[in-house]
C-alpha cells in the first residue's frame, strides 16, 4: 500500500438518444473534448476522464485518457465505477419516494423509527439528515474509524456498527441551525427508510430508483469487487506511477452514503429522473428544493447550495441540480435540469479534490472548471 493511500484512508473515506463518440458537432463540444486530454495531461491529472452530454435529441459523449494504466484501454460509458457520495443522491431518492407514497414524513424523527440509536440524535428528523443540518457527527471522522478500516480494509461492517463510531458523541449543533456534511446523515436516512417499510435497502433501491429507471447497471455491492468491465480507480502521488486502488476498501464502509457502483451511462440515466421529479411527485420536490448554502463534497461547479439529498449549482451558464463525490479512485460530478432533458456526468479515475495535495488540488480546480463547461454545453 502506497505512503498517500495510508495517508487517504487517514482521511474520510468519501469525502434514449443516439450517441456519438469523441467527435460531436459545434465548437463548445469541441472544447469539452479538449478539456479533458488537458486534465489528463496535466501533473496531477487523473488517468482518463469520460462526460457525457445531454441535450434534447442527442447524447454526446467526450473522453480522455485510458481505464487501465496496465493495458491501456480507454475509459468508455458503459464501464462500471463508484459513485462515492452521489450514492447519497440514491438514498434521497428512496426515502423522497417513502415520503410520496406516505410510508415516511419528512418530519418523522430518529427516536421515531431508529429508538436504538443514541437518545440524543432522537429529535433529528429526516429532513435534517437528509440536507446535512443535522448535526449528527461523521463517523468516517473517527479515529477509531479510521483504525478499525485500515485494519479491515475488506471487510463488511454493518451500518449500525459504524454509527457506533460516534455514538458516544454529542449533536455538533441544534438541529436545522446549521450546515455540516456529514456521512453518518445518509446511514440514518437509508435506516429510517428500512425501518419504515420494513424492507432492506437494496431492496428499496431495486424497487424505488433502479426499476423504475431501468438501471440495469447500478448497485450497492457488499463487498470490495466491481463487475466487468470496469474503469480503474487510481491514487496518485507525483511522481510516482498510479497505483490502482479500484478494490482496495469495501463498499460497506460507505454503504448509504458512498457506497453505489454504476456507468456513466446509467448515471446519466438516473440523474434526469431524479431531478425531473420522475420518482416521487413535484409536491414532494418542491419541498426538496428548499435550499440552505452549503456545498457537496467536493464542491461542485459555481455557487452550491444544499437541498434534499440534492445540490443547487449556479453557473456562468445556469442553474442545475445534481451531486458530487469522490473516493479512493474517483471523482464524480453529476447534474441535470428539472425538466430532466438536458444533463451532465463528468467522472474521473482518481479521487482528487480541494484538499488533495498539489498537484492533484490545481487538477481538481481544473475539473471543476471542466464541469461548468460541460454545464455549458447542456444548457446551451
Amino acid at each position: 500500500m502506497t505512503a498517500c493511500v495510508l495517508m487517504l484512508l487517514a482521511a474520510a473515506l468519501w469525502s434514449g438518444a443516439s450517441i456519438a463518440h469523441d467527435r460531436p458537432a459545434g465548437r463548445a463540444a469541441v472544447n469539452l473534448g479538449g478539456d479533458l486530454r488537458g486534465l489528463v495531461a496535466m501533473p496531477g491529472g487523473p488517468p482518463g476522464a469520460i462526460a457525457i452530454v445531454q441535450r434534447p435529441g442527442s447524447t454526446a459523449v467526450y473522453r480522455a485518457g485510458v481505464s487501465d494504466v496496465s493495458s491501456g484501454a480507454a475509459v468508455g460509458p458503459n464501464q462500471y465505477m463508484r459513485l462515492a457520495s452521489v450514492s447519497k443522491a440514491f438514498s434521497g431518492a428512496v426515502a423522497l419516494a417513502l415520503v410520496d407514497r406516505h410510508v415516511l414524513s419528512l418530519s418523522d424523527t430518529i427516536a421515531k423509527w431508529l429508538p436504538r440509536l443514541p437518545a440524543a440524535w432522537g429529535a433529528v428528523t429526516l429532513a435534517e439528515a437528509l440536507n446535512h443540518t443535522s448535526g449528527i457527527p461523521d463517523f468516517t471522522a473517527s479515529t477509531r474509524f479510521v483504525a478499525y478500516l485500515t485494519a479491515h480494509l475488506h471487510a463488511t461492517p454493518s451500518p449500525t456498527f459504524l454509527l457506533q463510531f460516534v455514538a458516544h458523541k454529542r449533536l455538533q449543533f441544534t438541529p436545522g441551525t446549521r450546515y455540516h456534511y456529514s456521512n453518518s446523515d445518509n446511514f440514518v436516512v437509508a435506516l429510517m427508510a428500512e425501518a419504515a417499510s420494513h424492507r432492506g435497502y437494496n431492496a428499496l433501491l431495486a424497487s424505488t430508483v433502479e426499476s423504475p429507471l431501468h438501471l440495469t447497471h447500478t448497485g450497492l455491492p457488499e463487498g470490495h469487487e466491481l463487475p466487468t468491465p470496469y474503469m480503474h480507480g487510481y491514487d496518485l502521488d507525483p511522481p510516482k506511477p498510479p497505483a490502482d486502488v479500484t478494490t482496495l476498501v469495501s463498499a460497506a464502509y460507505s454503504w448509504a452514503s458512498g457506497g453505489m457502483i454504476s456507468t456513466p451511462t446509467d448515471l446519466n440515466r438516473f440523474i434526469r429522473g431524479y431531478a425531473g421529479a420522475r420518482l416521487f411527485s413535484r409536491a414532494v420536490q418542491a419541498k426538496q428544493l428548499q435550499f440552505v448554502r452549503g456545498s457537496s463534497g467536493p464542491p461542485g461547479p459555481g455557487q452550491n447550495f444544499a437541498g434534499l439529498a440534492i445540490f443547487r449549482y449556479r453557473t456562468r451558464c445556469g442553474t442545475i441540480y445534481g451531486h458530487t463525490g469522490n473516493t479512493f479512485g474517483y471523482t464524480q460530478f453529476m447534474a441535470s435540469t428539472l425538466d430532466g432533458r438536458r444533463s451532465v456526468i463528468v467522472s474521473v479515475n482518481a479521487q482528487i479534490n480541494q484538499d488533495s495535495p498539489e498537484p492533484m488540488r490545481a487538477a481538481f480546480q481544473r475539473l471543476r472548471a471542466i464541469e461548468e463547461d460541460a454545464v455549458c454545453v447542456a444548457l446551451g
